[in-house]
């Protein structure tokens, strides 16, 4: 793919609620899930723009090996730029033979250091300097024009997460070593709110403790949170208040929203953090089963053919006061197919907060990498 320029200092401001949706864009990454011995696999970036209803292909991930894939990677933005940073590194193997069941092997082969910055506007990759710590599965976020990651996995052979935390300043083009959290964390998610860094659940314990993931850990249902002024770490007991991870969390006009967790990412509704009680309450009107059972929503489309069967991938986006929910859903049939839809819910609507928007079909079935991020274009 040739050389990378140097990534240089992003200039555009973070996503304000109050800018018009059409200036933003999602981006969301993804790889083929299945494939027969003439499939090549790669991760790609896909955009989606909510002021039209539309997809459109952006750019694979360049500098990663033929057929081999990034997992587990963080993607978040900064002014008119996305970066990729760290993951895990599997090679998808291809059937040998046409008579094989056509379904690829998945072997992990590293944890990876790799930073990549991809201006949306210039359509231009850049390699950022490299993580101090390689790391997947770890919560990530943008404070003050800094990117912040935090817990995660660096080895593939512990079944244990890391409690390392750095900064990288995009104007240096600089990892920064961090105080450790008090806790090993991984599957953890990373917000920013109310100016403070928050690491929320994941699977965690204290150093010392004995290795029992189905046994209860209370740092599991709490957040480190990072002080930029301070430079330290303080733990909020009952933060997350489950013991699974959460799936995403995200802040909207200074509140934080929820769908889910990792092992049922849409549980029904959205629920809302109340920072006075440390409780995360349903929020009002956002009860919505039509996420896990699209079938009549399906069912009205000039399409008889869709008749989704799995839900292949759920993500969500912050657009100014709106929550965009980005669903894949597999088709049945003779060939793989996608049905993409989107669905958007007013968090400052009283009523009527839900929208369902136009399905799209695709050829094949794709599976997301890591969750979507925003960027605002000026």
């Amino acid at each position: 793919m040739g050389s990378f320029p140097s990534p240089s200092r992003p200039t555009t401001p973070p996503p304000s609620p109050e800018s018009n949706a059409s200036s933003y864009r999602v981006l969301v990454a993804f790889c083929p899930k299945e494939g027969g011995s003439n499939t090549n696999y790669f991760n790609c970036i896909q955009c989606y723009n909510p002021s039209n209803n539309t997809w459109s292909h952006v750019s694979l991930i360049p500098d990663l090996l033929e057929n081999h894939v990034l997992k587990g990677f963080a993607m978040v933005s900064l002014g008119e730029s996305i970066y990729i940073i760290g993951g895990r590194l599997w090679n998808k193997r291809k059937p040998q033979t046409s008579s094989d069941s056509g379904e690829s092997v998945n072997v992990c082969v590293q944890v990876s250091p790799l930073v990549l910055r991809y201006n949306v506007r210039l359509d231009q990759w850049s390699k950022c300097a490299t993580l101090g710590v390689p790391r997947y599965d770890f919560a990530c976020c943008v404070c003050d024009n800094k990117i912040y990651v935090a817990g995660g996995k660096s080895n593939l052979d512990s079944a244990r997460g890391i409690s390392s935390a750095e900064v990288y300043d995009p104007a240096l083009d600089e990892w920064t070593p961090l105080p450790s959290m008090s806790s090993l964390r991984y599957k953890c998610v990373g917000v920013t709110w109310q100016g403070k860094i928050y690491v929320m659940g994941g699977f965690a314990e204290r150093e010392n403790s004995d290795i029992n993931l189905l046994t209860f850990s209370p740092q599991r249902s709490s957040a480190e949170v990072f002080d930029t002024r301070t430079g330290g770490w303080d733990l909020a007991v009952g933060m997350w208040q489950l013991d699974v991870p959460p799936n995403q969390i995200v802040a909207v006009d200074g509140k934080l929203f929820s769908s889910g967790d990792c092992l049922k990412p849409w549980k029904g509704h959205i629920d809302v953090y109340d920072g006075k009680q440390n409780m995360w309450d349903e929020a009002d009107g956002s009860r919505f089963q039509t996420l896990n059972l699209p079938f009549s929503t399906i069912s009205g489309s000039s399409n008889g053919n869709w008749a989704p069967i799995e839900r292949l991938y759920l993500t969500m986006a912050p657009v100014g006061t709106q929550l965009y929910f980005l669903a894949g859903y597999r088709v049945p049939g003779e060939s793989p197919r996608t049905v993409s839809m989107v669905y958007a819910f007013d968090t400052s609507a009283t009523i009527g907060a839900w929208k369902s928007l136009e399905p799209t079909e695709e050829e094949g079935e794709k599976e997301l990498c890591s969750h979507c991020c925003v960027v605002q274009l000026s």
